[in-house]
């Protein structure tokens, strides 16, 4: 079941370490309409999304959808181990064909320790053969989480390198 726009809500208002109150004051609104958004009775009206998005430091796509594009500076009291993350590449063709990888960060680091090359198996296409995955890694032992890469040919192939 997806998650509703009432619950990204509350959770990124707890994330930050606000409440009610202080979010509605922020915006302008009654606490019983944050309220009423986190609990699904209502949404918060379209006008205010882009100060509601400021206030929580987020995306309108982070809040609408859940997902986030944005390549984000993890602390490193937040940093997750290798083995909790995925790597994550896509890629487009301009022919229509559509490749989407899934590989545990450690598999990719494990790869690279023993010289075999992890671009070649993603979509067999040049614009993915030029990704540095020990750059990647290097990143994200630094704390970075996101989108990382996004790659397009002269010929209209697309990759996009995400880490989540």
């Amino acid at each position: 079941m997806n998650e509703s726009i009432g619950n990204r809500i509350s959770k990124y208002r707890k994330d930050k370490g606000m409440t009610q109150e202080e979010l509605a004051s922020g915006l302008g609104v009654s606490s019983q309409a944050v309220s009423k958004w986190e609990n699904d009775i209502s949404c918060p009206d379209i006008s205010l999304l882009p100060q509601l998005c400021r206030i929580l430091g987020i995306t309108s796509d982070e809040l609408l959808t859940g997902k986030t594009n944005e390549v984000k500076m993890l602390p490193v009291s937040e940093r997750r181990s290798l083995d909790e993350l995925t790597l994550r590449v896509y890629v487009n063709s301009a022919d229509g064909d559509r490749v989407r990888v899934n590989i545990p960060m450690s598999l990719v680091k494990v790869c690279l320790e023993l010289g075999v090359d992890v671009a070649p198996s993603i979509g067999g296409k040049e614009t993915a053969k030029n990704l540095d995955f020990g750059k990647i890694i290097e990143l994200v032992e630094q704390g970075a989480i996101g989108k990382l890469v996004e790659v397009e040919s002269s010929d209209g192939d697309t990759v996009e390198v995400v880490v989540e």
